[in-house]
């Protein structure tokens, strides 16, 4: 049998490269004579440079930029030629700060800038950056500011809560300092940046802003983007990881699809018409899983190509109905598995566990 094993990270757990491999590890348990095809996969977030590096021919420069809270931070370029892959979440992502010192009102962008510094110093005259799962809300100010933008009072790199009393935003060093360079944001979120819909509201919880403090933060980012560019805020995909879509938008970056960007990088329609099965598998396959995730994506490719696409996942948290509407055949959850203590105890040994178990459905 042929089989096709595309997942996502199993966050706080597994990479996506991991996930794969136990998948595999326990699929040939019970089929050793099956022909394997892996493509890790991911949408922008953490993990899009661990899954990229495997299929570009390209460097990987290492870099110490600012965390979201100023820490000194360890990152990665990936450079081919004059293209640059940047992962954000490697400079200001939720899992760079530990919950109980969390502070998302303070938690700035200013490393992603100094990654795209990096970029541009190694020579790149396009720059591809995957968004998502940042733990910071600041409209991009931060990345705005690494790359030379000024204000007048306030502050561009001290998170939303420097925002509040600006007066008055210069983009013009932060333009000439990319002038020339294309950018790319790849991600999964169409939202605006303001607004009910807006970054704060919608993702806001996940990093730590209260219902109660939504409002002013929301304030703060429509006090800026009134003296940055009002209407682009409104733009889709100006809310990814905090706004810092906006900041890209301002430079004239193109948004895409994560997933689709990852899946053309990996040839996975290719892979797909070339096996009896697809397999894809996260940490919690929800109905967030719908809307421009890994899931979403590998199940539609699968569907295109007329194979049926199963899932192995962390938990099963929506009906048959609904992951038959994705194109999903069949969910398997490890917590029910193997149960929630020992799924965390051994991420790789419960997924190869339940991937031989699948294995015995499917094989032929």
């Amino acid at each position: 049998m042929r089989i096709l094993i595309a997942p996502d990270k199993f966050a706080g757990t597994l990479t996506a490269v991991e996930a794969a491999a136990a998948i595999e590890e326990g699929w040939r348990r019970r089929d050793p004579g099956a022909e394997v095809l892996v493509a890790p996969m991911a949408d922008g977030g953490p993990g899009f440079i661990d899954v990229l590096s495997a299929v570009v021919d390209g460097k990987l420069l290492s870099v110490t930029v600012r965390g979201p809270l100023g820490e000194e931070t360890p990152a990665t370029v990936l450079l081919a030629g004059e293209t640059a892959y940047v992962e954000t979440a490697q400079a200001c992502g939720l899992h760079l700060v530990e919950p109980k010192q969390r502070r998302p009102e303070e938690a700035s962008t200013y490393g992603v800038g100094q990654l795209i510094t990096a970029a541009v110093d190694a020579g790149a005259k396009r720059i591809i950056l995957g968004l998502g799962g940042s733990g910071t809300n600041d409209a991009g100010a931060g990345l705005l500011a690494a790359l030379g933008a000024t204000a007048d009072a306030g502050r561009l790199d001290a998170g939303a809560a420097g925002l509040a009393g600006l007066e008055a935003v210069d983009l013009g060093p932060a333009r000439e300092r990319v002038a020339g360079v294309e950018f790319v944001a790849a991600s999964d979120v169409e939202n605006p940046m303001l607004g009910l819909r807006g970054a704060t509201n919608v993702f806001g919880s996940q990093k730590g802003i209260t219902d109660e403090r939504k409002p002013e933060v929301d304030g703060w980012l429509t006090h800026f983007a009134e003296l940055a560019d009002r209407k682009t805020a409104d733009k889709k995909g100006a809310g990814a990881a905090g706004g810092l879509g906006y900041a890209l938008l301002l430079l004239g970056a193109e948004r895409v699809s994560g997933i689709d960007l990852v899946a053309e990088l990996t040839g996975l329609k290719h892979k797909a018409s070339q096996v009896d099965l697809v397999i894809s598998g996260e940490g919690a396959f929800d109905f967030q899983s719908r809307d421009g995730k890994v899931i979403a994506g590998v199940a539609k490719v699968a569907n295109d190509a007329m194979r049926p696409c199963v899932v192995l996942a962390g938990k099963v948290l929506i009906g048959s109905r609904e992951m038959r509407s994705m194109g999903v055949e069949s969910a398997y959850a490890l917590v029910d598995a193997v149960g929630e203590e020992q799924a965390f105890a051994d991420p790789h040994g419960s997924l190869a566990a339940v991937a031989e178990r699948v294995a015995r459905t499917w094989a032929r």
